[in-house]
This record gives C-alpha cells, sequence and structure tokens, in this order.
C-alpha cells in the first residue's frame, strides 16, 4: 500500500512536474500504459482527490470504487478523502488510456475558511466507496469550466484574492456535484429499488433470526454493512423514494414485528420486548405508543373486545 502524505509525493509518483502550490494543484491526465495481469495498486492519501476521467481497456480491471456497475461510458467522476483506500486489480493483460482531470487538495489550504467546517458535509464524500459519479456531456462540461478556472489561478501569479476565489470554485463544484449525486438517485431507479427490496428482506431476516435477543436492536450501521452501502448512501435512497430516514424505517418494521407478537402470541410484553432487542421495557413501550398511540397492553386488549 502506497501512502502519499503530500501532494508532491504523489505528483513524484506519477512524474509530474513539482507543482505551483503545495496545497491545491489541477493536472490534466493523458495516460497511456500496458497493465499486466496479477498487477494490484493501493493507495491511500493525506488529501482530497476529486477526479473526471475517461477510460478506455478497463474491462479486465476490477476497481474496489462504486458499488455500482460502471454503467456510462464516459464522464465518470470520483471523490476521495483523506485517509480512505482505493485499489484496482488487473484480471488480464490491457493496454488502458486515460484521459481527465485531477483536483487534489490539502486540508491545511482550507485552514480559516467556512469550507473547512463544512467539506464534510457533502455526502459523496462516504458515496466514493460506493458509487462513482457518471455525469453527462453537459454535465462534464459544468465540471470541467470549473477545474480549468481553478486550474488558472493555481497556476497563475498568486495574490490576497487566490485564496478566496478558489475556495469558492471548490464550493461551486461540491454543490454540482451534489446536485448531480441527487439527479444520479432518479435516472438510476432501478438499481435503488432493488437496494430498497433487499433492505426490506435483510431486516426482515434479521427481525425472523432470533440476533435481536442477542445483538439487540438492528442499527442503521448494522443494517447498511448487510448491504455493502454506507449509511448515509442508504438515508438518502431512503429519503427519496419513501421520505424516511433509515432510523424511521428500522422502528416501523420492529413496531409492525410487535404488533403481530402481540396480538398472535402469549408472550408477555416484557417478553416481546426482550425478543426485538430492547434492554429496558420502558424504551419499547415508549416508542410503541408513539408509533401508534396505544400501549402494548391497549394494543393487545384492543384485539379481545
Amino acid at each position: 500500500m502506497t501512502h502519499y502524505k503530500t501532494i508532491s509525493e504523489w505528483f513524484e509518483a506519477w512524474q509530474l512536474p513539482k507543482p505551483d502550490h503545495p496545497h491545491i494543484s489541477v493536472v490534466k491526465t493523458d495516460v497511456d500504459r500496458i497493465m499486466r495481469s496479477g498487477e494490484t495498486f493501493t493507495s491511500f492519501y493525506d488529501f482530497y482527490c476529486i477526479a473526471i476521467k475517461r477510460v478506455t481497456g478497463a474491462e479486465n480491471i476490477k476497481l474496489k470504487y462504486g458499488q455500482q456497475p460502471y454503467d456510462f461510458n464516459e464522464g465518470i467522476m470520483s471523490f476521495v478523502s483523506p485517509g480512505q483506500v482505493t485499489s484496482l486489480a488487473v484480471e488480464k493483460d490491457v493496454a488502458v488510456k486515460q484521459s481527465g482531470w485531477h483536483l487534489v487538495v490539502h486540508p491545511d489550504f482550507l485552514w480559516n475558511s467556512a469550507l473547512a467546517k463544512t467539506i464534510k458535509q457533502y455526502e459523496f464524500w462516504d458515496y466514493a466507496v460506493n458509487e462513482a459519479l457518471f455525469l453527462s456531456e453537459k454535465e462534464e462540461e459544468i465540471i470541467i469550466s470549473i477545474i480549468q478556472n481553478i486550474h488558472r489561478e493555481t497556476h497563475g501569479n498568486i495574490d490576497k484574492f487566490s485564496k478566496q476565489i478558489i475556495i469558492s470554485q471548490l464550493e461551486s463544484l461540491l454543490n454540482y456535484a451534489e446536485r448531480f449525486y441527487n439527479r444520479q438517485f432518479i435516472t438510476r431507479e432501478k438499481a435503488n429499488h432493488t437496494i430498497l427490496d433487499r433492505l426490506e428482506k435483510v431486516l426482515n431476516a434479521y427481525l425472523s433470526s432470533g440476533q435481536t435477543a442477542i445483538k439487540g436492536l438492528p442499527t442503521v450501521s448494522d443494517v447498511a454493512a448487510l448491504l455493502h452501502i454506507s449509511p448515509k448512501y442508504l438515508s438518502s435512497l431512503l429519503r427519496l423514494h419513501t421520505g424516511q430516514n433509515t432510523q424511521y424505517y428500522i422502528h416501523e418494521k420492529i413496531i409492525e414485528r410487535a404488533k403481530e407478537k402481540i396480538s398472535t402470541t402469549e408472550l408477555s410484553i416484557s417478553e416481546i420486548a426482550y425478543e426485538l432487542g430492547f434492554e429496558h421495557l420502558q424504551s419499547f413501550s415508549r416508542l410503541f405508543k408513539a408509533k401508534t398511540q396505544l400501549s402494548p397492553l391497549e394494543f393487545r386488549q384492543s384485539f379481545k373486545n
């Protein structure tokens, strides 16, 4: 595994000239290379890396980036934050051609700016290990235009306005990317519904297996891990398609199971609460009443009247 601590180290590894600025740089790439079967490459950075690239000849390369298949041929955009690991493995000898842009930004560049506090709030930093962003031709033109603006600023004469102008452009790029990710949720509706179908099956299986009595209530992270996607990605999908967040969805499923047990078994309310993973009966009763407007006992009694 290669650890790039500085942008200069990354430039050197790519055999590029020394960057004009130690904390931010834009690189236009146009690379042809032969990759051999069995080769693997794993790396992580201490800086942000935003890439927009077109790759041909990569059919026999497995890239550990993106849970969804690369079903668009052009305009693949990726976001890697400090500490994230990316890797690829070559299955057969292949000639690869890659062209595009890389924007690398060290966190130090963002000091004393509002973006330093808000940059992590963009959800696609979590998507970086799950799904790349696929751009239409018009969307790609917008992103490249912003990257080129940043490129001009970093390669021009640095003055007292440069940093703020660059940060403003960077914020614009991130905001457009967030908009395009939201569009991608809609255009990939079939794939998204497949994930939601799996979510229901996974959660029902978990609640039916008896694991809740041993492991406790399923958390958002537990469910996302079973689906092999990030918690934020799962929550975004649910909000888009159901208007609910993941925690709300889990609670709804738990209450459905509780209603079934209360109405069809002779188990006590305490036993049902324990089986569903609640440590305290009071917690179960509060959640049940919040969802149904009835206490568990009142709900059971309603079936006897």
